[in-house]
């Protein structure tokens, strides 16, 4: 049985003493939850007060973004070795926000994707088909080859540390979301093109599903059998609606 994830991704949100005062209604909120696994996502500013409010919780801490390599004349960036320095247990890779503002490539993900598990970070991998990709039925093969690229070289015995977070790019933040049965059909493609490159350990590996999560449609999704939780944006800035789904 896989235990399922319910990520909160705050992005460019909350300066920490926000950030410590959702963390101190949200706990409460969530107290002696253990059905699903939690982490909070807050900005690197934050990330430290996140992280040291939660300590000893259910509900783990991670940042949005790093860098591949340990140290370096990277300007702006912050590595793996930072991030568990600081306590962080997870860490976003490849979110479709990064791929179209940064310019993040499938090389450049490849490479955070096996830092991070060398570090011992839970790498959340986003992958995600465009509006226009879905339309022109190209979703498998956006998939396919983001998955293909993300994990060239990949080392199979860190699989079931691997998370993988679908979130189709034209339900992030429109208020659209795919249908509990269309994101299970594109779940169940994801799991099975891994099984096909990764063994049978892709049965062990959680695929999240992101892209208007709300309280009121969280139950629908989170109850497919091949979504293993979700990742959340705009409904997890505020504790109650972000609790409520995590109680679906």
């Amino acid at each position: 049985m896989r235990k399922k994830l319910i990520a909160a991704n705050w992005k460019m949100y909350k300066t920490p003493s926000e950030a410590l005062n959702f963390v101190e209604a949200f706990l409460p909120l969530v107290a002696g939850h253990t059905r699903d696994e939690i982490a909070l996502f807050p900005s690197i500013t934050s990330l430290p007060t996140v992280i040291h409010r939660v300590r000893g919780s259910n509900v783990a801490a991670g940042a949005q973004s790093m860098h591949w390599a340990d140290e370096g004349a990277y300007t702006g960036h912050t590595s793996a070795t930072m991030l568990t320095a600081v306590g962080a247990t997870h860490v976003l890779i490849g979110h479709s926000e990064n791929r179209q503002y940064d310019n993040e490539t499938d090389e450049r993900i490849n490479l955070k994707v096996k830092s991070a598990l060398s570090h011992g970070l839970i790498p959340l991998l986003c992958v995600g088909e465009q509006k226009d990709e879905r339309q022109c039925g190209k979703t498998e093969d956006v998939l396919v080859s983001q998955l293909a690229g993300a994990l060239a070289g990949f080392p199979k015995e860190h699989a079931d540390r691997l998370v993988i977070a679908y979130e189709p790019v034209w339900a992030i933040g429109t208020g659209l979301t795919a249908t509990p049965e269309t994101a299970e059909e594109t779940h169940l493609m994801i799991r099975t093109h891994l099984e096909k490159h990764l063994g049978d350990v892709a049965n062990e590996m959680r695929i999240l599903y992101g892209g208007s999560v709300k309280p009121d449609n969280a139950s629908a999704l989170l109850n497919q059998p091949n979504i293993d939780g979700a990742l959340v944006g705009g409904a997890s800035l505020k504790p109650d609606s972000f609790a409520a789904i995590v109680k679906y």
